[in-house]
């Protein structure tokens, strides 16, 4: 698999072949990019979840993707399923999936020094897995274009009065 030049995850490849002397001769320019994947750290603390629900948030049928800077810490990725989703089991089957499109999406299309965090929907265990891959593409596409999903503003507080 190859990445375009110019990519972060492209590191040049100065000779190719057999590996005798001949070959390994250096060249003025690389022959070929080699496309070799990065690690891609998962969030752990609390404070890395809240913070992310500060950034921008697009929503789809089967999920909602919060992504935010995180001040050169790499790319991050986090899930988070809640109860209200199912059982166990099904939190776990949506969570693997998650991470299966997360592994093959972010290298690729996710944005460098941010966190991306996938909240699960209801609709999302049901939901065509290639379908949610081009959900996901569009939306971090959109993510880095700056684009959010229009904000639905502040609740109202309870009892309807203003507060002071």
């Amino acid at each position: 698999m190859r990445a375009p030049y110019g990519s972060p995850f492209a590191f040049p490849v100065y000779w190719l072949g057999c590996g005798c002397a001949a070959e390994k001769q250096k060249l003025s320019e690389p022959r070929a990019f080699l496309y070799i994947p990065s690690v891609i750290e998962t969030l752990t603390k609390r404070a890395d979840f809240l913070a992310a629900n500060r950034g921008l948030r697009n929503a789809r049928p089967g999920f909602a993707l919060l992504v935010r800077p995180n001040e050169g810490q790499g790319m991050r990725y986090g899930i988070t399923v809640t109860k209200k989703i199912g059982n166990a089991v099904v939190r776990n089957r949506m969570k693997r999936r998650f991470r299966e499109l997360l592994r093959a999406a972010l290298p690729e299309h996710g944005l460098p020094d941010h966190d991306h965090v996938l909240i699960g929907r209801t609709g999302g265990i049901e939901r065509d897995f290639a379908q949610m891959g081009k959900e996901l593409r569009y939306v971090l596409a959109a993510a880095r274009e700056g684009k959010s999903d229009p904000g639905r503003g502040r609740r109202p507080r309870k009892g309807g009065k203003p507060r002071r």
